[in-house]
């Protein structure tokens, strides 16, 4: 008879290999589900995601925030963009289908690898428009590399080092150790009530539009290593966004920052507000009673914003 410690360690293998065995299942089927919707560049050896769409007018580059990819700017807004510039959406590094980066994950060298995928594809001096995270990276873009876009648009985007906590997700993804254990079962037995609780509270006070949670691909986030490489993004960005900070001033290009006075997730007053008063060219957008996600509940706000940029950088 077996004695209860070798009775508990092989239950425990057995568990850990129905979760690595549902997970891997699960994976492919969302990749199944959710295939690229565009082509796959060759960036210094790593496969970036691009989706383009329009082909005339000024370019313009579109950054998703965390737990995303590029199926949150073409559920609607890239089609709009798309009738009056030629539009270039992004999986950032390690998201969606765009390879993770072998070192440093950083939102500047996020911004170089985007930059060099941009130029790619004659992209040179594009309107960059990041939305939350993605808001963080083109901050990066245009603060490191100010010769490389034609004007810069924040669409509820972390600009200060200001820490809120973070999620217990995020931490136990963001651990070396304890992620081997917290991304797996995350990704085989994670509930859609969670999912779609998540996805309500994102777009608080609002709702998410019809056909959203359909298109964006969540499951594709729920991967293992999408997980771990998102909550390392998130564990990173307050560090990063300290070193950025004292570059901000040196921001030259015409800046349009937009951002919800209900966005509950990145704060208007800590990090909007006191960011336009550090970049000379900025104009700021408030918009009363709107959340995180403007760019699907106030739409015609954010393509204002974009148009003004393009008019200021000398493209309309």
């Amino acid at each position: 008879m077996a004695d209860p410690l070798t009775t508990l360690l092989v239950l425990l293998t057995g568990i850990g290999g129905y979760t690595h065995f549902r997970a891997s299942a699960i994976e492919k089927q969302a990749e199944k589900d959710f295939p690229p919707e565009g082509e796959l560049l060759d960036v210094d050896g790593r496969k970036v995601h691009v989706v383009v769409k329009g082909d005339s007018g000024p370019d313009l580059v579109l950054i998703h925030g965390l737990s995303g990819n590029t199926r949150d700017f073409t559920h609607a807004l890239a089609d709009r963009l798309a009738t009056n510039y030629r539009v270039l959406v992004m999986d950032r590094p390690g998201m969606g289908y765009t390879d993770v980066l072998p070192s440093d994950n950083s939102i500047v060298e996020q911004a170089r690898v985007l930059k060099k995928a941009a130029g790619a594809l004659g992209a040179h001096l594009p309107i960059v428009v990041g939305q939350s995270y993605g808001g963080s990276v083109a901050l990066a873009w245009a603060a490191r590399f100010p010769n490389r876009l034609a004007a810069l648009v924040t669409l509820g985007a972390p600009s200060h080092p200001v820490e809120l906590g973070m999620p217990l997700h995020y931490w136990l993804n963001s651990n070396p150790v304890l992620s081997q254990f917290s991304a797996p079962l995350m990704t085989a037995f994670v509930p859609d009530s969670k999912v779609q609780s998540e996805l309500a509270e994102v777009f608080r006070p609002q709702k998410p539009p019809l056909g959203y949670a359909s298109h964006i691909g969540v499951p594709l986030t729920l991967r293992r290593e999408a997980l771990r490489i998102n909550a390392l993004h998130r564990a990173n960005l307050i560090g990063e966004l300290a070193a950025l900070e004292p570059l901000y001033a040196s921001i030259t290009t015409p800046t349009e920052i937009l951002h919800g006075d209900k966005d509950k997730t990145v704060s208007v007053d800590i990090h909007s507000i006191p960011l336009s008063k550090k970049i000379a060219e900025s104009n700021l957008t408030v918009l009363p009673g709107v959340g995180h996600m403007p760019h699907h509940v106030a739409r015609e706000d954010v393509l204002r914003v974009i148009h003004r940029a393009a008019e200021r950088a000398g493209l309309r």
